[in-house]
């Protein structure tokens, strides 16, 4: 079976702050590495307060720190909101204090909303420049070279793993073209998740880092004793749908009774349509709906998302998920 890993994009559950949120992301971390998941990545996000991981190679540090064997890293963080060299320094540094334990995960979106970018001092146009930047922060993390002016500090010689992440035809394409693996976001986005895994796999070509392709599928998983109780945790993150769709920000909030007294059926289709591949039930429901996914997709990973607002049903529900999976097996050679 596909190794699993766990995407946490360290929610701020309703009734709580983003010191919790943090809290809960270190012992999840460490639930995980118990467990035998292969990575923990966090995610860059700005101005929502829901989301506590802004910082996302401060938080990387802080679970890396706190963890001894699990792979740490970004999945991911938003390129045209940063300069290559500054992520070089960042992700070098994360791998001289951690070696052998950091992933780096890029992705082309800001992220965030316009007046954000604006207040990070960037500028849209970053998105354009996006491949020369990926090849410019894979320069910056290899080997110096004589006529080189620049260097990343830590950084260079780090050879930190790149990661592109995509929900379209556009990240695959440039993955396959540079070597380097793929993981595509149909935890959020999950229409194009067939063709870009084929456009990933038929145009590969293999790299120093990369041989064969290698594609990572993210999947939102709630897991429970049964199908009604998962359901209900669920509706945290149907309702956290809806408010995408509304344009609102907020925390996570609890699961209701009635998800249908909260969204209209016009937002019940977007959000239904968004979380359309998500595994949500008991431990037989899962196992069916993992197996149905691997052999859909041919995933060589799974990236798990879970936006449950109670953080011991969600350590269950990867317990759940590691049982399903078959525990210890999860254990591979990252």
């Amino acid at each position: 079976m596909p190794p699993l890993s766990i995407l946490d994009l360290a929610f701020v559950p309703e009734g709580f702050g983003p010191a919790d949120a943090l809290r809960n992301s270190l012992d999840l971390a460490r639930h995980a590495e118990r467990l035998g998941y292969t990575r923990f990545w966090l995610a860059e996000h700005h101005n929502m307060i829901g989301i506590a991981s802004a910082a996302t190679a401060v938080v990387i540090g802080h679970v890396a720190a706190g963890t001894r064997t699990i792979r740490v890293g970004a999945g991911g963080i938003m390129l045209p909101n940063h300069s290559p060299l500054v992520i070089a320094e960042q992700f070098g540094t994360l791998e001289t204090l951690h070696p052998g334990r950091i992933d780096l995960g890029l992705g082309r979106a800001p992220g965030t909303d316009q007046p954000t970018m604006r207040a990070l001092r960037r500028s849209s146009s970053g998105a354009d420049t996006f491949p020369q930047d990926v090849i410019e922060l894979q320069a910056l993390l290899g080997p110096a070279r004589p006529d080189q002016a620049i260097q990343a500090v830590p950084g260079t010689g780090t050879n930190v793993p790149l990661w592109i992440l995509g929900s379209s035809l556009y990240g695959a394409q440039l993955a396959a073209a540079l070597g380097l693996p793929y993981a595509f976001a149909s935890h959020f986005a999950p229409d194009a998740l067939l063709p870009a895994l084929d456009a990933y796999r038929s145009g590969f070509r293999p790299s120093e880092q990369l041989q064969r392709p290698h594609a990572m599928v993210g999947v939102n998983v709630v897991a429970a004793e049964t199908d009604s109780a998962a359901r209900r945790l669920f509706t945290s993150a149907q309702q956290q749908f809806t408010n995408l769709i509304r344009g609102t920000r907020g925390l996570l909030r609890p699961p209701v009774d009635d998800i249908e007294a909260y969204w209209s059926p016009t937002e019940k289709l977007h959000a239904s349509r968004m979380l359309s591949r998500a595994l949500v039930g008991s431990p037989e429901t899962i196992r069916f709906g993992l197996d149905r996914l691997i052999a859909e997709t041919g995933a060589d990973e799974f990236m798990v998302a879970s936006a449950i607002h109670d953080h011991g049903a969600r350590l269950r529900s990867y317990e759940i998920l590691s049982e399903v999976h078959g525990g210890e097996a999860l254990r591979h050679v990252a």
